[in-house]
């Protein structure tokens, strides 16, 4: 799933590519995508958008009136900035958005699941983003990580938007990973030198992710993100860090998996894996 720093990107680009243009259509491509019912979409026609920001892991396009389109491409979703708008309908579109210069932005989504989404707010309606929480780099966040006394997982509460908005499990990984920290810890059990070490990392790993994802042209239309990761998603490859001689292990879940360093993270203790568990048995 795009995280915080390839939506923070694409956020830039698509500003660059459409802001102070007036939307003069919205073509709903897919049918179960649109998750409001007033207003209307086409209230918004002839409307200058004013900028498109991101908030957490949506994509927020405001107009002139302060209504605003709410996007979130879930797991495989993408954008393509299209200079012409295009007829066609890709499979798996989501939605077109056509401008006044002729330019579009087209959602769409890969794979077989269709849970990218979008909503219409009025003036003040915060839908979808009611109940995020704080930005991984504001003070709210930091304040929170120096004084929870949460006992759930490092990387449960890392995931959880309403803990702190916009990081998943890619970020997440190599997150607790560069703070040489147990996915499976607790701020709970955290002394200050390693609250500070998580703060740390968080925003190294963000800001060099947002680094690199500058440097993409474009929309945000790869099938697959993952190979920018350090850690997530590279199970028995060598372990990142320069002086470590270990591999990477993970720990399987029904729909996702978490990579980390036993060296590194948990003392050389294996993490308990239900995959692995079966293996032995």
């Amino acid at each position: 799933m795009p995280e915080l720093p390839e939506m923070q990107a694409l956020a830039e680009r698509l500003d660059a590519f459409v802001a102070g243009r007036s939307l003069t259509r919205a073509q709903l491509l897919g049918f179960s995508s649109l998750k409001t019912f007033t207003p209307s979409v086409d209230d918004l026609y002839g409307q200058r958008l004013e900028a498109v920001t991101r908030r957490g892991k949506y994509l927020v396009l405001t107009f002139a009136d302060q209504h605003r389109i709410v996007i979130h491409l879930s797991q495989a979703g993408r954008v393509d900035a299209e200079e012409q708008t295009k007829v066609t309908r890709p499979r798996g579109a989501v939605a077109r958005f056509a401008f006044d210069d002729g330019r579009a932005v087209l959602v769409r989504e890969h794979g077989t699941q269709r849970k990218a989404s979008w909503w219409v707010l009025a003036p003040g309606d915060e839908g979808p983003l009611a109940g995020l929480g704080p930005e991984p780099a504001s003070p709210e966040f930091a304040a929170w990580v120096r004084t929870s006394d949460s006992r759930r997982r490092l990387h449960t509460d890392l995931r959880d938007q309403r803990v702190v908005a916009g990081i998943g499990r890619g970020w997440g990984d190599d997150i607790v990973h560069r703070a040489q920290l147990s996915p499976f810890a607790a701020l709970h059990g955290l002394t200050p030198d390693e609250r500070d070490r998580l703060l740390g990392a968080t925003r190294s790993v963000l800001d060099e992710a947002l680094a690199l994802e500058r440097t993409r042209t474009g929309g945000l239309s790869e099938a697959k993100l993952g190979g920018r990761f350090a850690v997530h998603g590279r199970f028995t490859e060598p372990c990142p860090t320069p002086a470590c001689t270990d591999t990477l292990h993970r720990v399987s879940y029904e729909s996702y998996e978490m990579s980390y360093c036993p060296t590194c993270q948990t003392g050389g203790k294996l993490l308990a894996d239900r995959r692995l568990s079966r293996l032995l048995k």
